[in-house]
């Protein structure tokens, strides 16, 4: 029997699981309904399965409608991909109503809501689970694989460096993402995948967390400062922006013109603003340190305007240290084929025993978006084992994922450490 799964938001982010229900998982998964707060959008989605995929058009729902779409359809599984404060109304709506729920990152963007969630889950009895996509990537797994085995004894510290370049960096900066009410900043937002991968890798859970973030780089005072005026408040169809290397054209894309510009009449939301306008409220240059229950401790740094994409990643140990660098494919959200979004284009893995000499240790290059993360996750989450194993996040996953970045947030605004402990109880 087919599970029945109910997508809410179908933004460009949605299509990866629309997709894959369509394409590969249709013989035990069915999509049934689809809801979001614009017409448009859920129009160009069931136009979409229909082209490709011969199924619907889907039953459509507008967000207040959200439970008569569940008594409706009597969906088993609720997808989550809308805008991400709003992740925990559907959420928990959900949980209540009996259902299940698949939620993009980040499972939500503070600690009050983090505390609903978890309220929720243990009310009800029903599961939330997090699409940690890079978890499942073969260069990740293979250094959890590593420390799992005990290659380089008790692990003591890490070393993070996520660089994010002037084309995918930039788009945080274009989108909702900018207002920090709506993502909680990209240490949230964004982060939440590194604190996950640091959680999971070292089998622990963030206790103290002290960081520094600001806003350098993007926003109209700092291009100000450098001397470059953009009198623009967005870039499509502006004749001032035509020559700008940060402008996106919306005309120029199928799919940011059929969910976005096609769209605006409905919400006013544009898809196209200046990064270097007003109302950017998120950090481009954050630093951050944590100290987990296990006594190992992280620095890490994400930086929004690098002339690369990718990570570097070290870990030292009371047996030896493994290094991990990664060169992705840079891309922009909803401006291209999904598969290359995050693709690895190349990775180097170290390990350095300390009784031994250096090993190159082999990765497989595997194809699709995050490294290869994406088709391995989707597998798991809809194949027809399901097997939900070592690699699937629950929602206790996503929290402390998340508590990692809300606590740096705080320390951000308050100059000092953060008690994980003091944001929710768990």
């Amino acid at each position: 029997m087919r599970k029945k799964y109910a997508l809410v938001g179908t933004g460009s982010r949605a299509r990866m699981f629309y997709e894959a229900i369509a394409k590969n998982y249709r013989d035990n998964a069915e999509l049934v309904a689809l809801c979001d707060t614009n017409q448009t959008r859920m129009d160009y989605t069931n136009k979409l399965l229909g082209d490709d995929f011969q199924i619907g058009p889907l039953p459509t729902y507008k967000a207040g409608d959200f439970g008569k779409m569940l008594d409706d359809t009597g969906a088993d599984v609720v997808i989550v991909t809308s805008i991400d404060r709003t992740h925990h109304i559907y959420i928990i709506a959900a949980l209540e109503a009996g259902r299940d729920v698949i939620t993009e990152k980040p499972m939500t963007t503070d600690a009050t809501k983090c505390q609903q969630i978890i309220d929720a889950v243990e009310r009800t009895g029903r599961s939330v689970r997090v699409t940690f996509n890079y978890r499942y990537a073969p260069h990740n797994a293979a250094v959890h694989e590593l420390i799992l085995s005990g290659a380089i004894g008790d692990v003591y510290s890490v070393h993070f460096e996520w660089l994010l370049d002037t084309k995918h960096g930039a788009d945080y900066f274009r989108r909702w993402h900018r207002d920090k009410r709506n993502s909680g900043g990209l240490m949230v937002h964004k982060s939440t995948h590194h604190f996950d991968l640091v959680n999971f890798w070292l089998q622990s859970q963030p206790e103290t967390v002290f960081g520094m973030g600001d806003l350098r780089f993007y926003g109209r005072a700092n291009a100000e400062e450098r001397g470059l005026f953009t009198p623009y408040t967005r870039t499509t169809g502006v004749t001032a922006a035509k020559d700008d290397p940060f402008a996106i054209d919306m005309t120029k894309s199928p799919v940011q013109k059929a969910l976005y510009l096609d769209a605006e009449h409905e919400d006013g939301y544009q898809r196209d603003q200046n990064v270097f306008g007003d109302g950017v409220s998120i950090e481009d240059t954050m630093q951050v340190m944590v100290r987990y229950c296990n006594r190992a401790v992280m620095t890490y740094s994400l930086n929004a305007y690098a002339p690369w994409e990718g990570f570097n990643v070290s870990f030292n140990g009371s047996g030896g240290r493994i290094e991990l660098m990664v060169r992705e494919t840079s891309y922009i959200n909803g401006g291209g084929a999904l598969d290359q979004e995050g693709a690895a284009e190349g990775i180097q893995l170290y390990y350095f025993p300390l009784d031994a000499a250096a090993q190159v240790m082999p990765v497989d290059m595997a194809e699709g978006g995050h490294g290869g993360g994406d088709n391995r996750m989707l597998d798991d989450i809809f194949g027809k084992s399901n097997p939900g194993g070592a690699y699937a996040a629950g929602y206790r996953d996503g929290a402390m994922s998340i508590l990692t970045g809300i606590a740096a947030n705080r320390s951000f605004q308050t100059g000092l450490p953060v008690q994980v402990s003091d944001l929710v109880r768990l």
